[in-house]
């Protein structure tokens, strides 16, 4: 009888900072590329050259859009919770004792 043994490998996935990180990095060494082929206006290299310039452009307003909305979304969590701690003084400090004593317990299984 065949038995298989499959390997289940963990995959993480990036945070939003960090692709935003990445495509940072990207639109840089982008716009490195373009720069160096300033001189070649003319032919297929002008035409790609000035369709990627577009491109850039248009990925810098979105990544920008989307920093934005991120900012809010995490100001707008920041607000809540202060709220909530504020209206909930004694719930918040049972809520935060039961999660301590939860990883507490977590931490001296392992």
């Amino acid at each position: 009888m065949n038995e298989k043994n499959t390997i289940k490998t963990k995959v993480s996935m990036p945070s939003a900072d960090q692709l935003i990180g990445e495509l940072k990095a990207l639109m840089t060494d982008a716009e490195a590329l373009i720069q160096a082929t300033e001189g070649h206006l003319d032919g297929a290299i002008g035409t790609i050259r000035s369709k990627a310039l577009e491109t850039l452009t248009d990925v810098k307003e979105s990544i920008a859009g989307y920093e934005d909305i991120l900012t809010d979304k995490a100001k707008a969590v920041v607000e809540d919770a202060d709220n909530f701690v504020h209206r909930n003084p004694w719930e918040s400090i049972g809520v935060a004792a039961g999660l301590g004593l939860l990883i507490g317990i977590f931490m001296r299984r392992h």
